[in-house]
């Protein structure tokens, strides 16, 4: 065996990998405004979570909601809006950080000019992977890839 690189057997798994292109994407409801892009679920780590990539239409916004036990956490990636949490709001952009406690009802809505998009995470998972799946599948556009991929478009500038 080669102790370079793997010194520990145990602690050596193969990660699980996936793109943007990989991504299975779901409106839980036809109305809903905001569409989920499932990265991880514990049918594909083979661990209690949920993460995904939400993205909010202009306009869009979850329902309400919370969660008996889990832990939600979001990061904006792109776009501004409100996150509120129990009564309590702020006004939330690109590079800020959510953690919403269990029991905490919350909402996160896009109130800007553009689509949002968080990286959401919940664990332990308790059954959101499983609403999510529930839903309709659809498809992420040009747009969503190019967020997903870190892709903003024409004029961006390289800086490494």
């Amino acid at each position: 065996m080669d102790t370079t690189t793997c010194p520990l057997p145990t602690s050596c798994v193969v990660p699980v990998y996936k793109s943007p292109k990989d991504y299975q994407a779901f409106r839980i409801s036809p109305g809903d405004t905001n569409r989920l892009a499932i990265v991880f679920d514990p049918t594909i780590a083979n661990m209690s979570l949920t993460y995904c990539v939400e993205i909010f239409d202009v306009g869009g916004k979850t329902p309400p909601n919370r969660h008996q036990v889990a832990v939600e956490m979001f990061f904006v990636l792109k776009g501004e809006g409100l996150a509120s949490c129990d009564g309590k709001t702020v006004a939330i952009s690109a590079g800020d950080s959510i953690l919403v406690p269990p029991n905490g009802v919350h909402v996160v809505e896009n109130t800007g000019p553009t689509r949002l998009y968080t990286l959401c995470i919940m664990v332990p998972n308790e059954d959101f992977a499983e609403l999510i799946r529930s839903g309709t599948p659809v498809e992420l556009d040009d747009e969503d890839l190019a967020v997903l991929g870190r892709h903003d478009g024409p004029g961006m500038v390289s800086l490494g």
